[in-house]
């Protein structure tokens, strides 16, 4: 079933009226209307609302209204059922006559009868008293943090005060003798420790990138519930790390190694042996001094207080001197609202050591448009010949040094790591014996294997693989070797008591798998650091823990890809997870409702066949909301252009988008829309190598010089940390032709489908007028994943509308990543952009339909560029009478 936009607000029994920080828009309204039925029924929804439309805002005042009313439900039901168990005694005490059927007095069968609710009273009565005391707490810790914040405020005065009135005292007693002045003491008020029991209460977790948390808990402290409402934002280690000792590493995985070390030295006491070595080695024994469980509890409570988002939490951190990452995870069993980067929910591992339970939750997933992907990434894994190796050998030195101390157990499940590493570099066609560097492979290319048929070609399917998973689980291996190659230094320097040949050799080639080999030509990494790359390659058996879970999923859902390049070292296994559905069905089992949100979400049929179907969610039990758009309709009007000026048709496709007349076309068309477009003009091309080929040949045949007349040019980067300084110089331009006028009228920026910039960017007001397209991005069929991704599809899904599963797959991974792009130019009620799609199979109905339904409402389809020119010019002079100042 699906909502229809325009439901009204109380359209359920006694209406609904959801608090709202300002007066909302109408597609609000529905959008929270629609957003309380699908909690209230359960199950899945997914939820469409474009940028620019206060879809965040309206997911928190939706979801929270509805956990609000539910509590005051859950609160009358507890009354009621404490209630009825007492007038149900009342009844009985009052006698009866005999059941005609068994012959026992009424009150005997009453009492049989309501045990049942008897047993419902009492465990309402529990929850109650757990209720009242989790209430109490609450309201001792917010006191108790108004006292302290008061105390702080009221101790900085008397301070001050204290100053002032001894310098006085110092200049009076020059003169005469002075009183001596009382030293005020005010000690801070403690906080209370409270040790928070589960809560049963249903919490909403909304999950989001690292990058858009801080802006989604924005939106919550703006809206009424933003002081009512007790919030826990959680991140990686890299995010909240405040050790700048451990921060400096960088790679999210060495930190997490160094933090777990830390909290191992912190618990282990150090033997007079061990103590010696330390001297003779001078190994670290760090330990963190933010992993305290007083500082963490004194956090956790603060956090509970006021709604704080990661960067609040870390300069909490700071200040309290206590770990945000862990004092944060303290607070999820009182809290109401978890927000969490949705990688974190969706990895089952990771969930469950961060203390998130699913049982009768609520999940909201916003920004979901890639949640397909995103599932598929956290469970493939990829490991490198280089890495085998030196898992290998580390491996080896660890079991031949402590070989007489390790339990028959342990060494057992160790051998059988080390002969797993060895077949694995085996099948890539190389000796872990050798240098992985200087090992040639005879036969590179890349093929495609069956999770089974890996396995009897490795020659490890008599290898119980889910017991070597628990093992590495719980004994932590790699960790301890991770801490063995920490303590002892570089692997050279290792010593074991009976030292031999063997050994020594093996220290000598772990020497050699430190740095990876450069390519041909290629220059230095710029920050490349011996130390760093010796750390980068100390915990290898990590990323094959990953590869060794992956191989335990069922030989259907996933495929092994080796692929083997000019040496072991830069050879690879993969593990390509096919069906994302087996770890999204538990997901949804366990909550009560899920919901999907993001502002493009079309073409949907990937959610519901490829996701929820294959998870078991019954059809019935799917939503779909979709709303229009703030603007007006005359603020937008794309367009899907069929042939350029010189009625070359438009058809970038593979096979002819490299030919000089398709790029001297499409040359032209931004030549005569720089004449006519004011403010900033961004063009989409497929891939950084094909903006690249049409960018040199602009250069050799002049035509970028006549772009340039008009506009400033500007180009994507392909590093990340290059993007905010070109977005700013290209903001700055654009702001300086508008105040300055003259020739110039702005500026012109090449990007990406799918690049740095066709994802969380806004281009709004001047910034994004006008926004091309060149071409449809569709993925290389090429690429052995695809194509395996797409012979799964056609053997398990089935067809639809007469097109083959994996057409509709390549048409809707293009489309979404199309609908991404085009969407940055609209952000708020006033702005106003033209869209222009420079392909004529934009217009095929398949692919027209898969447009969002507010841009497809309003598409104009040209055969020839002199119509879809003049609607262009009009447009733009029309909205350049009337400009609302750019935000």
């Amino acid at each position: 079933m699906a909502f229809e936009a325009g439901a009204a607000v109380g359209a359920r029994e006694g209406g609904v009226r959801f608090p709202f920080p300002f007066a909302p828009y109408r597609i609000q309204e529905e959008f929270m209307a629609a957003l309380y039925r699908a909690l209230e029924a359960g199950g899945v929804g997914i939820f469409e609302s474009p940028t620019g439309t206060g879809k965040s805002l309206s997911l928190i005042c939706g979801a929270l209204t509805w956990l609000r009313d539910y509590e005051e439900r859950k609160l009358q039901d507890e009354a009621r059922l404490l209630q009825e168990p007492e007038q149900r005694d009342r009844e009985s005490s009052l006698g009866g006559a005999p059941d005609p059927a068994s012959g026992e007095p009424a009150w005997v069968a009453q009492f049989v009868q309501g045990k049942a609710a008897r047993d419902q009273a009492d465990r309402a009565k529990e929850e109650q008293i757990k209720r009242k005391k989790r209430e109490e707490r609450l309201e001792k810790i917010r006191h108790n943090v108004q006292l302290k914040y008061a105390s702080k405020r009221k101790k900085c005065e008397d301070d001050e005060t204290e100053r002032l009135l001894q310098l006085s005292k110092e200049i009076l007693s020059k003169e005469a003798g002075s009183d001596v002045l009382e030293q005020l003491d005010h000690n801070e008020e403690e906080l209370i420790l409270a040790e928070y029991e589960s809560d049963e209460e249903k919490k909403v977790g909304a999950g989001r990138t690292h990058s858009q948390l801080s802006q989604f808990v924005h939106e919550v402290q703006k809206s009424p519930f933003g002081k009512e409402t007790r919030l826990v934002s959680l991140g990686s280690r890299q995010n909240l790390c405040v050790n700048e000792e451990v921060r400096h590493l960088g790679a999210i995985q060495l930190i997490n190694d160094r933090c777990m070390e830390m909290q191992k030295n912190k618990h282990e006491k150090k033997n007079e042996g061990e103590e010696t070595v330390g001297k003779r080695r001078r190994v670290s024994r760090a330990v963190c001094p933010f992993y305290s469980y007083e500082q963490m509890q004194f956090l956790r409570d603060e956090v509970l207080v006021d709604v704080k988002d990661i960067e609040q939490l870390v300069t909490l951190g700071k200040k309290t001197k206590a770990c945000p990452y862990y004092g944060s995870r303290y607070a999820i069993p009182a809290a109401q609202l978890v927000v969490l980067p949705y990688q974190m929910l969706l990895h089952e591992s990771t969930r469950n050591a961060s203390g998130i339970k699913l049982k009768d939750q609520v999940v909201i997933i916003d920004e979901a448009h890639n949640l397909i992907d995103t599932i598929t990434c956290i469970y493939s894994a990829e490991v490198s010949g280089s890495q085998l190796c030196c898992a290998y050998s580390q491996l080896l030195q660890y079991m031949e040094r402590y070989r007489k101390r390790l339990k028959a157990k342990n060494l057992m499940y160790i051998k059988q790591i080390l002969y797993l590493l060895e077949r694995f570099v085996s099948v890539l066609g190389g000796n872990v014996n050798q240098n992985p560097n200087t090992q040639s492979i005879s036969q590179a290319g890349t093929e495609l294997k069956s999770i089974n048929d890996f396995l009897f070609q490795s020659q490890i399917d008599n290898i119980n693989l889910f017991k070597v998973q628990r093992y590495c689980e719980k004994s932590l291996i790699s960790r301890k070797l991770f801490g063995f190659v920490e303590r002892y230094g570089a692997p050279s320097t290792v010593k074991t008591n009976k030292e031999n040949q063997k050994t020594t050799g093996l220290q000598n080639f772990l020497l050699t798998l430190q740095q990876e080999p450069e390519k041909e030509g290629a220059p230095p990494h710029p920050s490349a650091d011996p130390e760093t790359d010796q750390l980068k390659m100390a915990s290898p058996l990590m990323h094959i823990e990953g590869f060794l879970s992956a191989l335990t999923n069922a030989n259907q859902d996933g495929r092994v890809i080796l692929n083997r390049q000019g040496t072991i070292s830069q050879s690879r296994l993969k593990f390509l997870l096919l069906n994302p559905a087996v770890h999204f069905a538990e997901v949804v089992k366990e909550c009560r409702a899920v919901i999907i949100a993001g502002g493009t979400m079309q073409p949907v049929a990937d959610f519901r066949e490829q996701l929820l179907s294959c998870a078991g969610m019954a059809a019935d039990r799917v939503v779909e909301f979709s709303c229009g758009h703030v603007i007006p309709p005359e603020n937008i009007l794309p367009i899907i252009l069929c042939s350029g000026p010189s009625n070359q048709q438009l058809e970038f496709i593979y096979q002819k988008r490299d030919q000089p007349q398709m790029m001297d076309e499409a040359g032209r068309i931004l030549c005569n829309l720089c004449n006519v477009v004011p403010g900033g003009v961004v063009c989409f091309f497929p891939s950084y190598e094909y903006e690249k080929q049409v960018y040199t040949h602009w250069e050799g045949t002049g035509l970028l010089t006549r772009l340039a007349t008009k506009k400033k040019i500007f180009q994507e980067p392909k590093r990340s940390n290059q993007v905010e300084q070109v977005l700013a110089e290209y903001a700055k331009c654009i702001k300086r032709c508008s105040q300055a006028g003259g020739h110039m009228t702005g500026a012109l920026l090449f990007s990406v489908v799918g690049g740095k910039m066709s994802e969380g960017i806004n281009f709004s007001d001047d910034l994004g007028r006008c926004v091309v397209m060149v071409g449809m991005p569709y993925p290389n069929i090429k690429s052995p994943e695809l194509q395996e991704k797409m012979a799964w599809l056609d053997k398990n899904m089935p067809k639809t509308a007469g097109q083959a599963p994996s057409r509709v797959l390549t048409e809707n991974l293009c489309m979404k990543a199309v609908n991404q792009s085009i969407g940055r130019a609209i952000r708020h009620q006033k702005d106003f952009a033209s869209i222009l799609l420079l392909d004529h199979r934009y217009a095929h109905p398949a692919v027209f339909n898969k447009l969002p339904q507010w841009i497809k409402e309003r598409t104009l389809i040209k055969i020839g560029f002199g119509q879809a020119f003049a609607e262009l010019r009009k447009f733009h002079r029309e909205k350049s009478c009337y400009r609302p100042a750019s935000s």
